[in-house]
């Protein structure tokens, strides 16, 4: 049996659209159609019944690298249990704090596009949108979103030049609600974003805090950005609606135009169908999650960085010495550690840079390693300087 025909089999319809009985003033007489390179593509609506975060990433990537795109245009819906999920080219250890995450259960995983790190729950809406590479189109993708939005609650939400969602305040302050990234390759293409629908934002905050400022990496940094969950602006949105809403509008919008195509488009589509992301499904999917939950692409993949840390050394005869150790890390392995001497302790004869002999070097880095090497050596670590409190209420480092 095919793989769309068990789609078919599995099938169950989503809730009446509330404007399923409009009549589009775009309809067309059938010659029209026919004349038509829209109506030649499908499109359906599939929903994830996997909340694992790794599953949902592997099941975009089975897509993305499996399915024929060319007639069958595709929105994958999916929602994940808590996890901080960072961008292709980004370094974790600086885009979370990772000890509150552990000690809360909440998983890291790194996805396969670029863009900057996300908070999820089960309050957040992914959003994946699949094409052709030559159909790519960013900007229709979050206008399917937006007029969504505005036919079912009458919400105005508007699309800023970093092609966020954002809701205006009336003291003019943009709060997002979505964060976007893309993948584009060869023959296929997606872009996916996230809509905050009713997220924990107190795990949110403590989640994407950064607690290391002493990396010096070329790794892609997030940005922070004031963030509002779409049930503050209006309180009648809930998850299950939203997906109704987002999916019927997807379905009535031509495929390569934002033009209404109304019921007798709806009808022509291959409409919602909640999928079950497993082996049986998607031949080569298990491979997939292994690749994505490995510690060799979550943190392995990380670019190269170096840790610094400026430390005080006392003496026998009661001085206090400073220095900096540094460890050079690489594909999350440490490779080098150094310390760079005071040159009250090092002769003409010898250079200021030692390194270290530990059985560290050649292990994987975490946040424990540069402390267990302080406290090993007997040093104390110095702040050189304190910044300023800022409140990080709202605040999230988006796609």
């Amino acid at each position: 049996m095919s793989l769309i025909n068990r789609f078919r089999n599995a099938v169950r319809r989503g809730a009446p659209y509330n404007n399923l009985n409009y009549v589009s003033k775009y309809s067309t007489s059938c010659n029209e159609r026919q004349n038509d390179p829209n109506n030649s593509i499908r499109k359906s609506v599939f929903i994830s019944q996997s909340t694992d975060v790794f599953t949902n990433l592997a099941l975009e990537d089975w897509f993305y690298k499996n399915y024929n795109f060319t007639n069958h245009h595709l929105l994958l819906l999916w929602r994940n249990d808590p996890c901080i999920v960072i961008g292709r080219h980004q370094n974790p250890w600086i885009e979370h704090n990772t000890q509150i995450a552990e000690k809360r259960g909440i998983v890291l995983a790194r996805r396969n596009s670029g863009g900057g790190t996300v908070y999820h729950d089960n309050g957040n809406l992914n959003l994946s949108f699949f094409t052709p590479r030559e159909r790519y189109n960013r900007k229709y993708n979050l206008e399917i979103i937006t007029r969504a939005l505005y036919r079912e609650w009458g919400l105005k939400a508007d699309i800023n030049k970093r092609e966020d969602i954002v809701v205006e305040e009336k003291y003019k302050v943009s709060f997002h609600i979505s964060g976007t990234a893309a993948k584009l390759g060869r023959p296929n293409a997606y872009h996916h974003c996230t809509l905050l629908v009713d997220v924990n934002k107190t795990a949110l905050n403590l989640a994407l805090e950064r607690t290391q400022d002493n990396i010096e990496t070329n790794a892609t940094a997030s940005m922070r950005s004031p963030i509002k969950n779409l049930i503050d602006v209006n309180r009648h949105i809930r998850m299950d609606k939203l997906i109704t809403a987002v999916g019927w509008e997807y379905l009535r919008t031509k495929a390569l135009v934002l033009e209404d195509g109304g019921q007798d488009l709806i009808q022509r589509q291959k409409g919602f169908q909640y999928i079950n992301p497993t082996e049986d499904w998607f031949p080569g999917l298990n491979k997939l999650i292994s690749e994505f939950s490995s510690w060799e692409w979550n943190y392995g993949k990380t670019p190269k960085f170096t840790v610094t840390r400026v430390l005080d050394v006392p003496t026998q005869d009661n001085k206090v010495h400073r220095f900096n150790l540094t460890l050079e890390i690489q594909n999350g392995i440490i490779e080098e550690i150094k310390m760079r001497l005071p040159v009250g302790l090092v002769t003409n004869d010898f250079s200021q840079d030692a390194s270290v002999i530990t059985n560290l070097r050649g292990t994987r880095y975490d946040h424990e390693v540069i402390e267990n090497i302080i406290a090993a050596i007997g040093c104390k670590t110095v702040t050189l300087s304190t910044s300023e409190n800022v409140n990080k209420n709202n605040m999230i480092a988006t796609q």
